[in-house]
């Protein structure tokens, strides 16, 4: 039965009910940890022997932190294995039609679209109003604008690539099988935004941020697993994650990490705690007028 507060969750849960035991969901798991660990070492193979040395050192990036465009166009393309993997193992291991984890098509590239047009003008109002201070510190130029503009149509594309399979991921194939298992909201958007979370905490790169991070992911997921409940469609999730994620990987980004295709970075790392937690309160608010936002666009 369906939860009377989200109707048109029943657009991606039904498919699921028809096999919607918890082992098949962990078998599951296992089985898309496999098939992108795989296709990854294929990748890295791949390119350690084709590539010539230039492309071949530029991709390869040793420190993993997508902090060239070449690796950083890698890191997001590779993403589209996650989408392939979980594609794979709805027909493998559900039965189900791959596609119908985004909910019916239609709909979901409209909602997706309502949603990115609203929250293109929502970053344009912010963006015209007075300048946050970032303690007074500039903000650094990192690619050149020339080449920047160049790469923006793949940046889009790899960006475009990472967000929808994290979506396809946490808010389609783990929320919409424990949907179909669970009745109580508390598992099936719970469940998902710790594993998202989880994803997220990385202390040897945050440090003592990590867990303030990966608190403010979990967040993020909890807020996208609602929409895409009251959406009936991964559509305005995905978008709700692109528009995030632009900002955060191609306009402004960290010094430290995945900055390989940013227009400027921040003056301070990850792992500085006085910059970062003076920060997470604006990106927590411009999040929530986010999702409002969302939300306010899907009722037009």
């Amino acid at each position: 039965m369906s939860d009377p507060r989200y109707p048109d969750h029943e657009l991606l849960v039904a498919p699921a009910r028809t096999r919607p035991e918890l082992w098949r969901l962990v078998v599951g798991l296992f089985v898309i940890f496999v098939i992108v660990l795989l296709l990854n070492g294929a990748l890295r193979a791949g390119l350690q022997t084709l590539a010539p040395d230039f492309w071949r050192n530029e991709f390869s990036d040793p420190a993993g932190q997508g902090g060239t465009p070449g690796s950083m166009l890698v890191l997001l393309g590779s993403f589209g294995f996650v989408t392939a993997a979980v594609l794979i193992t709805l027909g493998l291991v559900q039965k189900r039609s791959p596609l119908q984890v985004l909910g019916p098509l239609p709909l979901a590239l409209r909602q997706f679209w309502i949603v990115l047009r609203a929250l293109l003008v929502l970053g344009f109002v912010l963006l015209v109003l007075p300048p946050y201070s970032m303690d007074q510190q500039p903000l650094t130029p990192n690619l050149a604008p020339g080449l920047w503009a160049i790469l923006l149509p793949f940046s889009l594309l790899g960006v475009l690539l990472q967000t929808s399979a994290e979506e396809i991921l946490f808010r389609g194939y783990i929320q919409q099988q424990l949907a179909a298992r669970y009745k109580s909201r508390f598992v099936w958007i719970g469940v998902p935004s710790v594993l998202f979370a989880m994803g997220h905490y990385l202390p040897g790169a945050a440090g003592d941020n990590a867990l303030v991070i990966a608190v403010w992911s979990g967040l993020f997921g909890v807020l996208a697993a609602d929409l895409t409940a009251r959406a009936g469609t991964l559509g305005p999730a995905i978008a709700l994650h692109l528009a995030n994620n632009v900002a955060a990987l191609l306009l402004v980004s960290l010094p430290d990490s995945l900055n390989g295709l940013s227009l400027y970075t921040v003056p301070y790392s990850m792992s500085d705690a006085d910059a970062i937690r003076a920060w997470l309160p604006v990106e927590f608010g411009a999040m929530i007028v986010s999702w409002l936002t969302a939300r306010l666009a899907l009722r037009r």
